[in-house]
């Protein structure tokens, strides 16, 4: 959301607000980042020469009648309930509450337990919000009520994971970009012409399409990926080693641009509050809302840049590969997701319970106090925004010595762990700075 610093709608795109005034050093910050980096790539060099992760074929399997709870159909319709429930609820706020994010759950309701609140839920959970999803609900009940339905069209297999690209494009648009973005006016215009578009395309290619088409079903399986609960490829419901989630990622056409919308929005997010970039959006000849576009499409278009030419490079240093820019898009996922951690992580904590007692009938409400002072949250965003490209470099160079010859993995590492450095100064850069 772009808006003026001291406005009070600022906090629900901004998820850890002001940056320019964290109490760590950048130098210990970078040397930090550094040496995490350096270490973890000469450590898998030395001592991981065969691949151990083994995708949706690992797994211990869950007990029985665990896995009867979680997949009886009473189960799954009690889930999808309470997500048309959610909806409804969140619906009626916008139509008859007022037009004050102060006084109007609707709004935190969007952009942070849904948007933010997505985040851990697939983490612990899995890819929640396939079940949870009403309009895969709605679709189903549409779909009941026609006597004869019609075949289902079959998805172009080139399509891919590009439509969720671009929805996800569209509501970090609408959250970091448009002029009033927790105007109830504006979320219900958003959300009608949102679902609307996903039941159309729905009704022509079928529950599949949600898969792939629907940016939240995505977003949530995306993460889902490094959840330590999955489902083994037999079916079963099992406890895993993440990596191995993360490993099984398919390599679909527009899995780049899904991970690079994740990583752009969230860097441009980080930049967007800096006092150079507003005084660019003020004095602008263009207009507020088409520089702060332009920035964000360049945000992104910088990460995937960067990306595409790191898989250049690993291909002319290792040697050709059929899939060269795919192969290695799920190490983005871990990076990714450091970055929402350490945006976002705040404003989980303090927007998301004051939403939910406004939502139970209190006005005004006030959220609780950080759980972290300065000091521990500029910490935990330095960890997360490390760790996440310490899990990249691991999944990384996995992948790299399956794929490679030994005498070429570990040399087709280096464009990957340049990319991982200039990731990672970017990110602390925007979070130090």
């Amino acid at each position: 959301m772009v808006s003026n610093p001291a406005d009070p709608l600022t906090s629900l795109a901004h998820g850890i607000g002001s940056q320019h005034d964290l109490p760590i050093s950048p130098f210990y910050a970078f040397a930090g980042a550094f040496a995490a980096l350096f270490i973890s790539f000469l450590a898998l060099g030395l001592l991981w020469s065969t691949s151990r992760f083994h995708g949706d074929r690992s797994g211990r399997a869950l007990p029985a009648a665990l896995q009867r709870v979680a997949d009886a159909p009473a189960t799954r319709t009690t889930l999808r309930g309470l997500g048309l429930a959610a909806a409804l609820a969140v619906l009626l706020h916008l139509l008859l509450g007022p037009d004050d994010p102060a006084r109007n759950p609707a709004p935190g309701a969007v952009y942070v337990l849904f948007w933010v609140g997505l985040v851990p839920a697939s983490l612990l959970l899995g890819p929640v919000w396939r079940l949870l999803n009403p309009l895969r609900t709605l679709h189903r009940l549409l779909r009941r009520t026609r006597r004869r339905p019609g075949p289902d069209h079959p998805l172009p297999p080139r399509l891919g994971q590009w439509p969720a690209a671009a929805g996800l494009f569209a509501f970090t648009w609408l959250e970091l970009v448009a002029p009033d973005p927790a105007s109830t006016t504006t979320l219900l215009i958003a959300l009608t012409v949102y679902g609307t578009a996903q039941l159309l395309l729905a009704a022509r290619f079928g529950e599949g399409w949600f898969d792939d088409g629907d940016a939240f079903d995505a977003y949530s399986a995306l993460l889902a990926r490094l959840s330590p609960l999955g489902r083994r490829s037999d079916g079963r419901l099992v406890l895993r080693n993440p990596f191995h989630g993360l490993d099984a990622t398919p390599e679909r056409p527009g899995l780049v641009a899904t991970v690079c919308v994740l990583l752009g929005s969230t860097a441009y997010d980080g930049f967007s509050d800096n006092p150079s970039w507003i005084n660019t959006l003020q004095t602008s000849p263009l207009g507020r809302t088409p520089t702060a576009t332009l920035g964000l499409l360049a945000s992104v278009a910088l990460v995937a840049t960067l990306y595409c030419l790191c898989a250049a490079a690993t291909r002319l240093v290792s040697g050709p590969h059929p899939r060269p820019l795919t192969a290695f898009a799920h190490s983005l996922v871990p990076i990714a997701l450091g970055y929402l951690i350490a945006h976002y992580f705040s404003l989980l904590v303090v927007e998301g319970p004051r939403t939910v007692i406004m939502a139970v009938g209190t006005d005004n409400a006030s959220g609780p106090a950080p759980l972290l002072g300065p000091g521990g949250l500029a910490a935990l965003q330095v960890v997360a925004v490390v760790t996440g490209h310490v899990l990249g470099v691991v999944a990384a160079h996995d992948r790299s010595v399956r794929l490679f010859p030994p005498a070429k993995a570990v040399a087709g590492q280096l464009p990957l762990l340049a990319l991982m450095i200039t990731y990672t100064i970017g990110g602390l850069s925007l979070l130090l700075n």
